[in-house]
């Protein structure tokens, strides 16, 4: 693993870790609201996959990155984009491949929507949402997190610790580790409770940014995720034009983590196939 500190949008830090082949097939993780880049482990630990070039970033707010307080450091789109440009620009990463869980997926479209996709190789959408829209809360937002929302943004310790927890625990269908859950657990409190209502106060559709999309796209979503809703899986699938749609039955809103078998062979076969 080799550890990096890149400046992003508006020159805020960015904490970014890389493993792997340097001269492989490069893959840029972007993890979802409220978590870290070590949510990946199960995919940069995985042997097969270290013929890759394997990159992952903590958000803006999260983990190991720079955490600024004020609205305005998360509602830009502009700034998502750059920091994924950053990294980008800063490791020389060549047609990268973007996966990005939950919440990665707006910051996915946001980058696309300054910066094309001309110079991506694929961008695989895990569980991931596009709207933030007041139309999407129910509709392609569930209950895993519209349950749990305001108390995960309340300042109070006490009741955003408990929140976060059962936010956490809605994730997963399939039952994980005690100590996989613990860790994931360990980093989803460290980010501050403005941070999490700060992103999810953005009022955005990325929708038009998808058909402008031609790179190809895997979609891989859990049948069973009350968090991200299929239903958003089926939106992005019908306004991409390069699109197929990898459905995981019995499993949640965390597939690289209930089915890391077969996530990270389809994830293999996909930069494969590019």
């Amino acid at each position: 693993m080799v550890e990096y500190k890149i400046n992003g949008g508006g020159g805020l830090t960015l904490q970014v870790e890389e493993w792997g082949n340097l001269e492989g097939q490069p893959i840029l993780f972007i993890h979802g609201w409220s978590q870290s880049h070590l949510c990946w482990h199960k995919q940069y630990q995985d042997q097969k996959l270290q013929r890759f070039r394997m990159v992952a970033f903590d958000l803006r707010g999260h983990g190991g990155s720079e955490m600024p307080t004020g609205d305005a450091f998360y509602n830009d789109y502009s700034l998502w984009a750059d920091d994924v440009h950053s990294v980008i620009d800063e490791l020389a990463l060549i047609k990268p491949v973007l996966v990005g869980w939950s919440y990665g997926g707006i910051v996915i479209t946001d980058y696309v929507k300054k910066y094309g996709d001309e110079n991506l190789g694929g961008v695989n959408f895990v569980c991931a949402a596009t709207n933030l829209t007041e139309p999407a809360m129910g509709t392609f937002l569930g209950s895993g997190i519209l349950d749990h929302f305001e108390a995960a943004t309340s300042e109070d310790e006490s009741i955003h610790a408990s929140a976060i927890e059962k936010f956490l625990r809605g994730c997963f269908y399939k039952s994980i580790s005690e100590s996989d859950f613990q860790g994931a657990l360990s980093y989803n409190r460290e980010v501050r409770p403005d941070v999490r209502l700060a992103l999810v106060s953005r009022d955005i559709d990325n929708s038009p940014v998808l058909r402008q999309m031609s790179c190809p796209i895997l979609i891989s979503q859990g049948r069973e995720d009350t968090i991200v809703l299929p239903a958003m899986a089926e939106v992005i699938s019908s306004n991409s034009k390069n699109a197929s749609l990898s459905w995981f039955n019995g499993v949640g809103h965390a597939p690289f983590v209930e089915d890391v078998e077969r996530f990270n062979k389809e994830l293999e076969t996909f930069v494969d196939g590019l």
